[in-house]
Parts: structure tokens; C-alpha cells; sequence
């Protein structure tokens, strides 16, 4: 049986599996917080150790396994040609040659993608879109990406960096973005802003029962935190994912004006949300848009939940 070896690097979290060919099974998953603060060296030490483990793993267990090589999803922006990573605010490394790395630590061909647009990759090819012609995925973790594929295929843009769509600006006054601009959608949407918000509005006098589920520590509030109480009825936390669908409305509005997708998939912990957040969402995003994209296309939650991005680097291999 033939795999691919599927490598996902977010801010939070690292993911790797080994991928059948065909998509139908993921073998060996494994998982280890990235660290980033221990510098770049440390965590792909960390990352090849993991790897290699998933491969030992899968040959062990499947003694027919072979692997036909490796895909890697990243943070960007990055170079997909020359395999370098540029630049990752979230993880602070500056180019990075990390396919030459993957393929001289592991002995196996590589190739790389932007991991976001790898998760929406994994969602068109056995997830959510799959079936789609023309489908848009936005992934929200410690930032907010974005993937875009038209006619059946990963659209790149002329530099690599379509699909970044936690960086279109919807407020030209508003929060400072870890990029440097002001009023980026991820300055509001990502779960470390998410739970900035709330804690925000606690700092400033809001009646909310949010501290009681981290023990008083307001630094341990995260989106999940949010997303808890919500369901919960809690009234703060409920505003914060109700404003949290607006930011996200007007993103998707943008989107289906731009591009009329069949389907926008959202990936990432913040479909925890539920239809808490999706119903405003959906709402808001009719009232933006025009009727007719509005009325061709899908809004919905991921399937691949904390494994698209494993099957989209894997898929990335194999379209490579």
C-alpha cells in the first residue's frame, strides 16, 4: 500500500500522518506542541523526530507499506518553487529553506504549500468540498488563512500569496495585526484574538461568568474558553462570537463577491462555535453579498477536523 507522509506546522500545534494514496485512510497520526519559542532548529528537530516516528509506525504495522515521499504544510508567506518558508509572524522564522531540510533529515522527496492552503486542500480532495469545482476554505488557529481553489485546482496567484485572506482588510482604523497593517481580519477573528476581545471587555467592567471557567487566571481565557461559555448563555461571551460572525461575514461577503465559490469551508477550532456562530455568520455574509453568489454557494463548517491540513500536504506531494 502506497503513502504519503502528511506534515502540518501551525502555531499551536504540529500534525503528521502517513496518507493513502487515495485519500481513504490516515495512518499513525501523531501530535506534539510546536514551541516556537524554542526557535526555529529546535522545533523542526522536533518535527523530523515526530516524522520519523510515523513512518516506523506505519512500516511496522503495515509491512507493505511503502512511502512515496513527504508533503509539508507552513506558515507564510513562502516560496513554493524554491521550497523556502519567508517569513511566519506566528513563529517568528525568516527564510527558511525547510523542503531541502525535510528532504536531507528524512532521506525522502518533498514538496511544500502554505498550510492553510494545504487544510483547504485536505477539505476540497476528501472533505467538506469535495466535489466542488470552485470552493474557498478560511482556517482559524493562532492566525486566520485561507486557501482558494479554482476549475478543480490550488490557485497560487503570481507570488504565492492568494489565499491570504486573514490579511484583507475590513476596518482601515482597526486593531494592529502581528503583520504590521491595521484592521486585518486576523487581528479580530484568530483564537488568540478572540479571547483578547473578551478579556478586553472584562478588563473594561463587562458582567460575565468567563473567569470562573479558568479559575480566576484571565491569561488561561482562549477562544475554546469563549466558545464554552457561549453555549453556556453566558451574555459577554455570547456578544464576542456574535461580533466574531460579523468580522467573519464581511471576509466571506468579500470572497463570494470576488470569486462566487460553490462552498466556503471554515476550518479550525472556531467551528466549536456551532451554529452560535454560523447562523450570524451565514446572515451576514447575505447581507453583504450579492443575492446570486449568496445563493450558489455553501457555508459550512470542516470535516477534516485537526487533520486537513495532514491530508492537504499529502495531496500537495501528490499534485506536485
Amino acid at each position: 500500500m502506497r503513502f504519503v507522509l502528511g506534515i502540518d506546522i501551525g502555531g499551536t500545534n504540529l500534525v503528521v500522518g502517513c496518507v493513502a494514496e487515495d485519500g481513504g485512510t490516515l495512518h499513525a497520526l501523531a501530535s506534539e506542541p510546536t514551541q516556537a519559542e524554542a526557535g526555529a532548529s529546535a522545533v523542526v528537530d522536533r518535527l523530523v523526530s515526530l516524522a520519523e516516528r510515523c513512518i516506523a509506525t506505519t512500516r511496522r504495522e503495515l509491512p507493505d507499506a511503502e512511502i512515496l515521499g513527504v508533503g509539508v504544510g507552513a506558515p507564510g508567506p513562502l516560496d513554493t518553487k524554491s521550497g523556502v518558508v519567508l517569513l511566519t509572524p506566528n513563529l517568528g522564522w525568516v527564510n527558511l529553506p525547510l523542503r531541502q531540510i525535510i528532504r536531507d533529515r528524512l532521506g525522502l522527496p518533498a514538496e511544500l504549500d502554505n498550510d492553510a492552503n494545504c487544510a483547504v486542500l485536505g477539505e476540497w480532495w476528501v472533505g467538506a468540498a469535495r466535489g466542488s469545482r470552485h470552493a474557498i476554505g478560511i482556517t482559524i488557529g493562532t492566525g486566520v488563512g485561507g486557501g482558494i481553489i479554482l476549475e478543480g485546482r490550488l490557485y497560487h496567484g503570481a507570488s504565492d500569496l492568494a489565499g491570504e485572506i486573514g490579511h484583507t482588510t475590513i476596518d482601515t482604523e482597526g486593531r494592529r495585526c502581528k503583520c504590521g497593517n491595521y484592521g486585518c481580519l486576523e487581528a479580530y477573528a484568530s483564537g488568540p484574538n478572540i479571547a483578547l476581545r473578551a478579556i478586553e471587555a472584562i478588563e473594561a467592567g463587562a458582567e460575565t461568568r468567563l473567569p470562573n471557567y479558568v479559575g480566576g487566571d484571565m491569561t488561561r481565557i482562549t477562544a475554546q474558553t469563549v466558545y464554552e461559555a457561549a453555549h453556556d448563555g453566558d451574555e459577554l461571551a455570547l456578544e464576542v462570537v456574535n461580533d466574531t460572525a460579523k468580522f467573519l461575514g464581511a471576509g466571506v461577503a468579500n470572497l463570494l463577491n470576488l470569486f462566487n465559490p460553490e462552498v466556503v469551508v471554515i476550518c479550525g477550532g472556531v467551528t466549536l462555535a456551532g451554529d452560535r456562530l454560523f447562523i450570524p455568520l451565514r446572515r451576514e455574509t447575505a447581507r453583504r453579498a450579492f443575492k446570486p453568489a449568496v445563493a450558489a454557494c455553501r457555508i459550512v463548517p470542516g470535516e477534516l477536523v485537526g487533520t486537513a491540513g495532514v491530508y492537504g500536504a499529502a495531496k500537495t506531494f501528490l499534485d506536485a
